[in-house]
């Protein structure tokens, strides 16, 4: 859907974008002071050394990029997509999110929801309300393209149509890394950010590993006005019939569409389909016809997976970082994009292999710090739903603090790590679960 202070200065629930116009596009604007000199670097945009060049143009990628721009270094953004493309993701913007969004963004919000509707495979239906706003909802080609022209805004150069398919590295105090194309081009730099999603070129060089792997389905399903207004600031969550499995239903309002999807873990593909197909013919969804239909492998990073290897760092979902029990990913990449920036110009400024290797170390430490205490309280919280979804079920539905606290995690105020460790009864509710 899935460092809490606020960059924006805004009131914590104000999810609230002050352009009126929020549905249409910024223009692009030109890079400024890190644009290569044509002169120096000649007809290919490529050319020069770069201080940081990150792979990979989604959250996490233009984070990073962003990130290290505004320190005033010289940062290349690679993409193979042109932007806007179209990304299976439910696109949630938790409170997390929000509060990790570069200066003055502005959200381009298809809906505020207030709602939740939650049932246990279709039956036992119960719709909690909350008076302040639980989380917004975006188009990720909208969300992804105003995410990289606050990037280029900063400084950093963005080239698309590049497919990346390596990184090579030399002698250990080496000062500069390659990053290869597909096109046999080189591009040198002093520090690499890996942000090339889960199935990651960067990600295999640097040797993450993943312990959990999920498959998501998803569906955009236009709907008559009719039908997108009785969604209108509601959410549908399933817990599903498979082990882990759960659905979700994100009404894209303004555009007039739905997005329908569900995720359980790899393995059982067939049955993952058929969940799907159950789970639009059950909301009376199944007389209109897709508009896309997508799939996506989710992979969570195991504990003691590397983050770096030498100048390389990697971030989002090429690093494995997510929600393990929501699969929640954007504000994982938002935050891990940024911290990956800012210590991807200290690495490109290290002299010497031991203090790159200093900064690579205090990278992954900031990470298992924060984003890595959370994920270990969401494999717990994950564990105990595989067994036990019932329960689960029961709590957010049936008692007040279970969904104060699901609304407050929604909104940015707490983690499911923090929930665990203040609430004796939510480490009570996750043992009886886990039984």
């Amino acid at each position: 859907m899935t460092d809490t202070g606020s960059s924006l200065g805004q009131d914590p629930m104000d999810f609230t974008d002050s352009d009126p116009d929020s549905a249409t596009l910024p223009e692009a604007v030109p890079a400024a002071g890190a644009a290569v000199d044509p002169e120096e670097a000649g007809p290919d945009p490529l050319a020069g050394v770069w201080d940081v060049v990150v792979v990979g143009a989604g959250p996490a990628g233009s984070s990073a990029a962003y990130a290290a721009a505004t320190q005033g270094r010289r940062v290349l953004l690679l993409d193979k997509a042109e932007h806007p493309r179209y990304k299976t993701c439910g696109g949630g913007i938790i409170g997390f999110s929000r509060d990790n969004l570069p200066a003055d963004f502005k959200l381009p919000l298809q809906d505020r929801i207030h709602a939740v509707t939650f049932a246990l495979d279709g039956r036992y239906t119960r719709t909690r309300r909350s008076r302040r706003m639980l989380f917004g909802l975006v188009n990720r080609d909208e969300f992804d393209l105003r995410l990289t022209q606050s990037a280029e805004q900063a400084g950093a150069v963005l080239v698309t149509g590049v497919t990346v398919t390596g990184v090579e590295q030399g002698a250990e105090d080496g000062r500069t890394v390659v990053v290869t194309t597909a096109d046999g081009r080189r591009v040198e730099a002093r520090s690499v950010v890996g942000a090339d999603g889960s199935a990651s070129r960067i990600g295999r060089h640097v040797g993450v590993d993943f312990d959990q792997i999920d498959l998501g389905l998803e569906a955009e399903i236009p709907v008559p006005e009719s039908v997108s207004r009785a969604w209108a600031g509601r959410i549908h969550l399933d817990w599903g019939p498979l082990p882990g499995s759960y659905g979700w239903v994100f009404p894209k309002t303004d555009s007039g569409t739905l997005t329908v999807g569900v995720i359980s873990a790899r393995g059982d593909g067939e049955r993952t389909k058929e969940y799907l197909a159950d789970y639009i013919r059950r909301l009376g969804l199944s007389g209109f016809t897709p508009s896309v239909e997508s799939g996506h492998l989710t992979r969570c990073r195991a504990e003691d997976s590397p983050l770096s290897r030498g100048r390389v760092l990697v971030a989002g979902d090429a690093a494995g970082l997510l929600e393990p029990w929501t699969r929640e990913g954007i504000s994982y990449a938002l935050r891990s994009g940024r911290l990956a920036g800012e210590w991807a110009v200290k690495v490109a400024e290290a002299e010497g292999g031991a203090d790159v290797r200093r900064q690579g170390l205090n990278y992954a430490f900031a990470i298992k710090a924060g984003l890595g205490v959370e994920m270990r309280a969401g494999k717990v919280m994950l564990a105990a739903f595989e067994r036990r979804p019932e329960v689960f079920h029961a709590a957010v539905c049936l008692i007040g603090a279970a969904w104060r606290a699901f609304a407050r995690a929604t909104q940015g105020h707490t983690t499911f790590a923090e929930v665990m460790r203040d609430h004796r009864a939510a480490r009570k509710l996750a043992s009886i679960a886990g039984r």
